[in-house]
């Protein structure tokens, strides 16, 4: 496995290469990440297990993505079956692996959770899990210092699970071996993620604050709105997680990065 160092400028890249993923076959991956969006609605209707398992599946969903990504650029069909690919394409192996690296990441987010608490008195612990807050929480909580503190440690662990899925399912990497070489990659490409993840945010944020601006001159309703603006919102996050695979193919040079039968690095090349 050779792990590519790349300037700032490859943020951009990964950013153009997204977009043209989605474009690529945009009906296909939009009911790709409606199927994992009505999932994960579904699941937030089961107390407790339901919030468990929409993170232990996490790891599960980001190979799915990746695998849709791969077989777009090969023009082979994307199905919503796809997103749970990872569990049985690969072997029980790579299947126990990625639920690994899915109580892991439980773990994870249990202690940015705790950590949390010490500054906004359980306030979102009991939004996450109980979905309601009490007086004495909202009193004590100071959310501005809370989301600068969980934006902050958040950076490490998304670092941490960035890769680790994909080279778990995609190169039988052991899930520590994956936490470590995600790390590593995100770390010595830190450059480029900055820029990636900042046109990414202005290009979200802008394009949001205009379609708002634009449908509020425009007279329209809330509802009216909101029908625009959830088919905006999907669009938008679809093709920030085809540019997912981008990052994975700029950071790595893996000959056998995929299943038997596919082209392990298909060019991505855009028009």
């Amino acid at each position: 496995m050779q792990l590519n160092e790349v300037n700032a400028k490859a943020g951009y890249l990964w950013f153009r290469q997204g977009i043209w993923l989605f474009r690529r076959n945009p009906l296909a991956l939009l009911m790709l990440f409606f199927t994992y969006f009505f999932l994960m609605m579904v699941l937030s209707y089961v107390p407790v297990a339901g919030i468990l398992l929409r993170v232990v599946l996490l790891p599960t969903v980001s190979v799915g993505f990746m695998i849709a990504c791969r077989d777009t650029i090969v023009g082979k069909p994307v199905l919503p079956t796809t997103l749970v690919a990872g569990l049985h394409a690969y072997g029980p192996g790579v299947a126990r692996q990625l639920l690994t690296l899915g109580l892991v990441c439980i773990v994870a987010v249990a202690l940015l959770l705790g950590l949390s608490a010490l500054c906004d008195g359980g306030l979102l612990f009991n939004l996450v899990f109980d979905g309601s807050v009490s007086e004495t929480a909202l009193e004590n909580s100071d959310e501005s210092l809370t989301l600068t503190l969980l934006a902050a440690a958040s950076i490490p662990v998304l670092m941490l699970f960035w890769f680790a899925p994909i080279l778990t399912a995609w190169h039988e990497i052991p899930p520590q071996k994956a936490l470590f070489f995600s790390f590593i990659a995100c770390w010595r490409n830190r450059a480029a993620f900055a820029l990636y993840f900042l046109i990414w945010g202005v290009v979200i944020i802008g394009a949001s604050m205009i379609l708002v601006t634009v449908l509020m001159a425009l007279g329209l309703s809330l509802s009216a709105m909101t029908t625009v603006i959830v088919p905006f919102s999907l669009v938008m996050t679809t093709a920030l997680y085809c540019s997912f695979y981008a990052t994975y193919r700029g950071c790595f040079t893996l000959p056998d990065a995929t299943a038997p039968g596919t082209p392990a690095k298909p060019p991505i090349t855009m028009d």
